[in-house]
């Protein structure tokens, strides 16, 4: 009795789905773990100062008060510059929290009055964290040498 011995004629087969979903996942993790820069829409010049840069909390107002004097609340724009006006819209962003911290980034050829009208205004609504954005001199000078 002879056997028949199969010789098999097929071509090898690659399969692709677990090359696929590693790729699937590499492409995951990396858009989550990438970070992004922080780009300001707003052209703000802030005012030199000798301090180090304190950290940021995550329960922060930011004002930023441009060359003209236009108000923005957290990169928002407000109508005018009326005390009252940017108090309502410190109000709408505070909601019912009262320990919140306000950093005000004011332009250096900002006129002072508009940093006092924001200063009156957080005051007005019981805002006592108060910080002023500066740029750190030091790290200037050591990027110049």
């Amino acid at each position: 009795m002879q056997f028949r011995t199969s010789t098999p004629e097929d071509e090898p087969h690659v399969n692709l789905t677990p090359l696929i979903d590693v790729v699937f996942l590499l492409l995951i993790f990396f858009m989550i773990s990438t970070t992004f820069k922080r780009e300001s829409e707003l052209n703000v010049d802030l005012p030199k100062a000798s301090a180090q840069p304190a950290e940021a909390k995550k329960d922060s107002i930011n004002l930023i008060i441009d060359r003209q004097g236009r108000f923005f609340v957290n990169r928002r724009m407000v109508v005018n510059s009326q005390v009252t006006t940017l108090m309502s819209a410190l109000r709408k962003v505070i909601g019912e929290g009262k320990d919140i911290s306000l950093t005000i980034s004011a332009d250096a050829m900002t006129p002072h009055q508009y940093v006092i009208t924001a200063m009156d205004a957080a005051r007005q609504l019981g805002i006592t964290k108060l910080s002023m954005a500066t740029q750190n001199t030091n790290a200037e000078s050591k990027a110049r040498r």
